[in-house]
């Protein structure tokens, strides 16, 4: 039988674990005897002292396990108590209540009455609508100023515009590039002597914009031409190309319904073959129809078609950012009016405001294509090379990236350029950028607007003031132009940073210690 290697605990190794156990009763305890040591302590049934005594443990033993069991406990029921915690105290002065009242009526477009309320039911505080209406006016004083004493000579191009609130005209100016609301009047009406006074009151400030940009109203163009003589007013593209859409929309609508009705009599006649054979009256008359309906089918389904090809040719083509010259947009311009023209007669009642203003507006909608062959021709001197190779680099950065064969334009110029590209190319990048066809920042002003209007049958000089001001020094938190963000309009009008606009009224900021 063979010998095998059995390992036995020897005498020295199980003496020196039962010396361990005897000089230290504690570490032999279970997490059963611990849990039971903690409990009983915490529930202050027993004293430490007994406890001690019973597991042969020390008092500093049995108070250790009683803070281990109040940390699970507190970490338990955390969450239950968190809602409660106080997070910090604030100081509520009454130049606190004030700063917290223009906050609620500018930043939360709350009235008077709003802020009466918050007060009262979230503070417990009692801030009459009086005393609301006395802090704003304390506060407009100082937003007039402001308004006033800010230089207007770095806008360039300006949008104007007008929005009603209940009957009452509010005459709108923006700078298109900083988005700083330099105009926001309320008129009791809105002619041309009215837009003439009011620009005019802008040019002690320094307003000389290169040109302007705003709808086809004729009060607000006449009153610019009274105003400023030599500065040309360029027609909004938005609202030409918004004005075609609902008309291309309602014609292929005429040529569904066509379809239906063309399809629905020939069901007709195919029941009334399979049917009854002594009804050749009715199927004349039902043949007839047929031949009528296909024929406005035919002609409702080309209307929409050629409508709907011209208005892709405007927006796409004419009005679009691209190297196209001016004088080759005009010509495609009037092939398109004509051709509008020619369609009149078949749909009468759309077609002609839509032709009307495009045969009236043609160089006010183009102006800024005459702005930007110009600023081609510059740029193509700057860099010494042909107009063209300039206007094919427009054509390549407006282009679709997705567009088949835009890669080999682009290796093309690559090549006719060499080390030029890349300059060239970024400077037709910002001057593509810089072309301005319509006035949407003044309708996104407009948007903003109305959020605060509809609070208020009337609107008064005060409020408007201040309310320009808060526009202009509010910072914007997001923007689809990063370079906007975190910087308000007259940080991006003048290039210089500015106090909070509640410290340019004259209250200390607040800050968490």
């Amino acid at each position: 039988m063979e010998e095998t290697d059995v390992c036995y605990p020897t005498p020295h190794a199980a003496s020196l674990q039962q010396t361990i156990s005897a000089e230290c009763p504690a570490k032999a305890l279970t997490q059963e005897q611990r849990q039971s040591i903690s409990v009983q302590a915490l529930a202050g049934q027993r004293t430490v002292s007994s406890l001690a005594n019973e597991f042969d443990v020390s008092r500093k033993f049995v108070y250790q396990q009683a803070a281990t069991a109040q940390t699970a406990l507190d970490d338990a029921f955390a969450s239950a108590t968190a809602e409660d915690q106080v997070l910090f105290h604030l100081p509520v002065t009454k130049s606190w209540l004030r700063r917290a009242t223009l906050g609620l009526t500018l930043i939360c477009h709350s009235s008077y009455r709003g802020v009466h309320e918050f007060f009262r039911d979230l503070l417990d505080v009692n801030v009459s609508v009086g005393t609301v209406h006395n802090t704003l006016q304390e506060a407009v004083a100082k937003a007039r100023v402001i308004n006033t004493r800010q230089k207007l000579n770095q806008v360039a191009i300006a949008g104007l515009d007008e929005i009603f609130q209940n009957g009452q005209p509010v005459l709108v100016g923006a700078d298109i590039s900083s988005t700083y609301c330099f105009l926001l009047s309320g008129e009791e009406q809105c002619d041309a002597d009215t837009w003439a006074i009011r620009l005019l009151d802008l040019q002690p400030q320094g307003f000389a914009p290169q040109a302007t940009v705003a709808d086809f109203g004729t009060a607000l163009r006449a009153g610019q031409h009274i105003a400023m003589p030599s500065t040309t007013c360029r027609g909004d593209v938005f609202h030409a190309v918004q004005q075609m859409v609902p008309v291309v929309g309602y014609l292929e609508n005429q040529a569904h319904q066509a379809i239906a009705e063309h399809d629905k009599l020939r069901q007709q006649r195919a029941k009334l073959e399979n049917g009854r054979r002594d009804q050749t009256g009715r199927r004349i008359s039902l043949t007839q129809k047929i031949l009528h309906a296909a024929q406005a089918e035919a002609q409702a389904i080309a209307l929409a078609d050629d409508i709907a090809l011209l208005t892709r040719w405007l927006r796409h083509d004419v009005l679009a950012v691209s190297g196209l010259s001016a004088a080759d947009r005009r010509a495609l311009f009037d092939f398109i009016v004509h051709e509008f023209e020619a369609r009149i007669d078949r749909c009468r009642h759309r077609l002609h405001p839509v032709w009307t203003l495009l045969k009236n507006h043609r160089d006010q909608l183009l102006a800024f294509a005459v702005q930007l062959d110009q600023d081609v021709t510059d740029l193509a001197a700057d860099f010494e090379v042909p107009v063209d190779i300039v206007r094919q680099l427009v054509d390549l950065l407006t282009e679709d990236v997705r567009q088949l064969g835009r890669w080999q334009k682009e290796v093309d110029l690559r090549r006719q350029l060499r080390h030029r590209f890349y300059a060239l190319s970024e400077a037709v990048r910002a001057l593509v950028q810089r072309v301005v066809r319509a006035s949407s920042v003044v309708e996104n002003i407009n948007s903003r607007l109305r959020n605060y209007f509809f609070l208020r049958r009337h609107l008064g000089r005060d409020y408007l003031d201040l309310l320009q001001f808060f526009l202009n020094h509010r910072r914007f938190l997001r923007s689809e132009h990063p370079q906007r963000v975190g910087k308000s309009p007259a940080e991006l009008l003048t290039g210089q940073s500015h106090a909070h606009w509640l410290t340019m009224l004259g209250y200390s900021s607040y800050s968490r210690n």
